[in-house]
């Protein structure tokens, strides 16, 4: 029987990472049909001045929303299922507003459009930290090390938001709703797909419980170690960068086609292909997330990751994608370690120093100060910015006639890279951490 027994595992758990790799190129595919393009789109519709609101909807709802389900995940509802619940409703408010913009064209009504986007955004953004709880539970039933076995997972979910990136740029849809359509179909796909997910416990747990442990508050108490509190806050502050260069990346590439000679460059042509190195940065940064976690700790990896946020901006701020598209390009290298090194590897850290019952709640919680709170002040504080040195202007291009963000773009992303440098000067200072090697 020990060989049949062998067998069977064996099967099980190469079968159980090859569903989460699944999951995860899904759960970013759906993200990257229009986070990094969106605003491409939004500007020639009439909506370029709300560019900023829009991403920042993204940190509003993530304030209570993944909260909230993190809780009833915890407690009620089993996480694939909430999971899947959660992608249906996103992917059927995308799928509508991607309908209305195309039926409306020009004549889109900025508060119809946002309505829809805004509901489908806060269904959406609970799963981020649903689909990193379903994985890592999934993996410790399986008997897998999450700070092993996770990252090379989640590689797949940069490779899918990548993948549709591309599928955006190479379809012409960066200026068109059909991105809003593609995101909804790929949802309500993935829907489907965690549904059949392996069933992940709720707590069962029948003890006399307080009001705030009955509806699984208690991740917040986290906050009463220092340790833990300082990080939450910090993660807050280092979050208002996490999506800045999404929300005005592609714009600021676009804008240069209103100079002769960069009109026709690569960059200004497929400014989310050029983007996207970014993303594929992030595939071979995660890997590295093991190795920097055991050797050095969650302090230098987080450290690592503010310096590169530095350059993230500041990269943008002296580069152009002529003569200085290898500046851009390095940018878009270091963004690798700035998300990863801080995304994940924070995520593994809150992970390790939480108890297994309020695992998804500080999963939430995590999120809730980096793609909450902290993003939210990011995109608001980053639009007032951009509005104060950038203007959309009508552009006679090669092209024809176009609107284009154009104005003192390194005015811009060199305020971004003072802000990031001020933030990791105060973590280096008082973020109490000392680190135990490991290996």
């Amino acid at each position: 029987s020990t060989p049949i027994y062998s067998h069977f595992y064996l099967s099980y758990t190469m079968n159980l990472k090859l569903r989460l790799i699944i999951m995860n190129f899904l759960q970013f595919a759906v993200w990257g049909t229009y986070l990094t393009s969106m605003s491409r789109y939004l500007g020639p519709a009439g909506m370029g001045e709300h560019i900023g609101l829009f991403y920042s909807v993204q940190g509003l709802v993530s304030i209570f929303m993944p909260t909230l389900f993190g809780i009833l995940a915890d407690r009620y509802v089993p996480a694939q299922r909430m999971l899947a619940l959660c992608h249906l409703a996103s992917g059927l408010f995308m799928a509508a507003a991607g309908a209305y913009g195309l039926s409306a064209g020009p004549s889109v009504a900025f508060g119809t459009f946002f309505a829809l986007y805004t509901l489908g955004v806060a269904f959406y953004m609970p799963t981020l930290a649903l689909s990193y709880s379903v994985a890592y539970s999934l993996l410790e039933q399986g008997g897998y090390d999450t700070v092993r076995d996770f990252p090379p997972i989640r590689i797949f979910g940069t490779i899918g938001f990548i993948c549709s990136m591309w599928a955006v740029d190479l379809t012409g849809f960066q200026t068109s709703a059909m991105q809003f359509v593609i995101c909804g179909a790929l949802g309500t796909l993935l829907a489907h797909y965690a549904f059949t997910l392996p069933n992940i416990p709720v707590s069962r747990d029948v003890e006399r419980k307080s009001f705030v442990e009955a509806l699984g508050l208690n991740a917040f108490r986290l906050f009463r170690k220092r340790q833990m509190a300082v990080f939450f806050i910090f993660s807050m502050m280092l979050g208002v960068s996490l999506q800045i260069t999404n929300g005005f990346a592609n714009p600021f590439i676009a804008s240069f086609e209103s100079v002769a000679e960069y009109a026709d460059t690569f960059g200004v042509q497929h400014a989310n292909i050029l983007i996207s190195l970014s993303q594929v940065s992030e595939t071979l940064c995660i890997l590295l997330i093991p190795f920097f976690l055991r050797r050095y700790g969650i302090k230098t990896v987080v450290l690592i990751a503010m310096v590169a946020w530095i350059l993230r901006f500041a990269l943008f701020g002296i580069g152009n994608p002529g003569g200085g598209v290898w500046l851009l390009v390095l940018s878009m290298i270091v963004y690798g370690v700035a998300f990863d090194f801080f995304n994940i590897s924070g995520s593994l850290f809150v992970d390790r120093e939480t108890d297994p019952s309020i695992r998804s709640s500080a999963q939430a919680l995590f999120f809730l100060m980096t793609s909450g709170v902290g993003a939210t002040v990011g995109t608001l504080g980053a639009q007032v910015v951009v509005n104060a040195f950038c203007q959309w202007t009508d552009v006679e291009t090669a092209g024809g006639m176009k609107s284009l963000l154009v104005g003192d773009w390194p005015t811009v992303w060199y305020l971004f890279a003072g802000y990031s440098l001020l933030v990791t000067v105060f973590f280096a200072i008082l973020f109490p951490y000392k680190h135990k090697r490991e290996g």
